[in-house]
């Protein structure tokens, strides 16, 4: 998952202390997941020289050995080094199939930067250690290790299971799931999906706060600023000048917010937050929750950036270039502007808004391109939210209450991107369940020393289990 900051919106709002009773996992369930774990982790799948397909293809062994087979197991991509796994346990079909996502990619580690080797794995003083341990080869691991276990049970669900680990979600441009809904659909087409790259688990030293259920997320752009010009000599300018028409485009641009917009998840979050408060502010988030909210309420939350970000797309100035020699005009200007785009919101429109904020016709602006691995421009598209199914609710409240008595279940709306906007603009309905806490003050994704708790793994290795069960049976 892109490093990014991420609001917790509430469904219930109780803190639980640890230690609470908690169904362990089988011992040979927590040797045989340690066992899958380390050998991800020494697996280097970074995109400069790692392999993914050698990930997918290990962790397929395991499952032919648990009895997966013929179109129950695949391995596919669309070049050697970036091959997605696909495994389905197949059940009565009274309901359409759950798909379970993991990315196998990690972000590039430097051992100079590490006290350890990023790719070796180490278990110290109660931690996982290396690279992937928390962005998200534990996810990986977990998932792979429920799978063998329900398939040895002989477990029969009342729908097809479906499990995807994929390529290429930190960066590159072969990324697994877009590259399966394309190619494959019919392999992973599902019902809604459960994605372990999203919905933290978040807990305070000892203290369990929240179990988080990702189900939308902001979309993110660049869009590129530039004015041109034909430059000259500088002891001759003029007012035509590309720097002053790029300042003064992205002047406008710091003095304008987008309209504000409440989805059904912003607005439980705005409607409870405000019992958690006082005074105005109090005020102002009940009055927001509200359908319409008021407008002078959101004009003073708008002062706050916690609650600017949640109410509306978000553009601001990130790099910025100019001129080629200290002697002459400026026969060029450009600014990386970068939006965090509000789920549901068109990015052609918010580039449409951008062009009318500059109000200049020199100043040109363009979606920065992403790639396909055919050097193919991606279309940017909006993402929607994912509505908070019964089903879903239920399954996670009822887990919760077999494996963590009182802790809340939470709805969380992200600022980037995970490879749920793929299945969601796919028209499947995704939900980030991570399975697993992780202390909310020591986030080391995509850092050094990256690590997760021993316990907390093989604890979220039990709930993953109890919740796979709770989706797939009607009793």
């Amino acid at each position: 998952m892109q490093a990014v900051k991420r609001w917790t919106l509430s469904l219930c709002l109780i803190a639980v202390s640890a230690p609470l009773l908690l169904a362990q996992a089988p011992e040979q369930q927590k040797q045989l997941a340690r066992e899958i774990f380390k050998q991800l982790i020494e697996i280097n799948t970074t995109d400069s020289v790692g392999n993914v397909t050698t990930a997918a293809e290990a962790m397929a062994t395991r499952l032919r050995a648990a009895g997966f087979s013929g179109n129950d197991l695949m391995v596919a991509g669309p070049n050697d080094r970036k091959k997605n796994l696909v495994a389905r346990l197949r059940g009565t079909g009274a309901r359409k199939p759950v798909l379970f996502i993991g990315h196998l990619d990690v972000v590039e580690a430097r051992r100079e930067d590490w006290t350890t080797d990023p790719f070796e794995f180490l278990e110290k003083d109660g931690y996982f250690y290396g690279r992937g341990t928390e962005d998200m080869k534990e996810g990986d691991a977990i998932l792979v290790t429920n799978f063998i276990r329900l398939k040895k049970e002989g477990y029969l669900p009342d729908r097809d299971l479906i499990l995807a680990l994929t390529a290429d979600e930190e960066g590159g441009t072969s990324n697994g799931v877009d590259w399966l809904l394309k190619e494959h659909r019919d392999w992973i087409d599902a019902e809604y999906c459960i994605n372990l790259d999203g919905g933290e688990f978040e807990r305070e030293k000892t203290k369990r706060l929240l179990a988080g259920i990702q189900a939308s997320e902001k979309v993110y752009v660049d869009y590129q600023f530039e004015s041109l010009n034909p430059g000259g000599h500088s002891s001759v300018p003029t007012s035509d000048n590309a720097i002053y028409h790029l300042a003064g485009a992205l002047a406008r641009l710091q003095s304008f917010s987008f309209p504000a917009k409440i989805n059904e998840i912003t607005r439980n979050y705005f409607g409870r937050n405000a019992a958690m408060t006082t005074g105005q502010i109090s005020a102002d988030l009940k009055a927001v929750a509200k359908q319409p909210p008021d407008p002078a309420a959101v004009q003073r939350l708008s002062a706050i950036p916690y609650y600017n970000s949640l109410m509306r797309t978000t553009c601001v100035a990130t790099m910025l270039s100019g001129g080629h020699a200290p002697n002459a005009l400026p026969q060029t200007a450009r600014a990386n502007v970068n939006c965090r785009i509000f789920p549901g919101e068109d990015p052609q429109e918010v580039l449409h808004t951008l062009e009318r904020v500059a109000n200049d016709p020199k100043v040109r602006i363009s979606v920065v391109p992403q790639l396909d691995p055919a050097g193919k421009v991606v279309p940017v598209v909006a993402v929607p939210p994912s509505p908070l199914l019964p089903e879903v609710i239920a399954a996670m409240e009822n887990t919760l209450a077999a494996v963590w008595p009182g802790v809340p279940l939470v709805a969380t709306m992200s600022t980037g991107a995970t490879d749920g906007k793929y299945t969601r603009i796919a028209g499947i309905p995704t939900y980030g369940i991570s399975c697993m806490f992780f202390e909310m003050n020591d986030s080391r994704a995509h850092g050094k020393d990256e690590r997760v708790g021993v316990q907390d793994f093989y604890d979220g290795i039990e709930f993953n289990y109890k919740l796979i069960k709770a989706l797939s049976s009607s009793h």
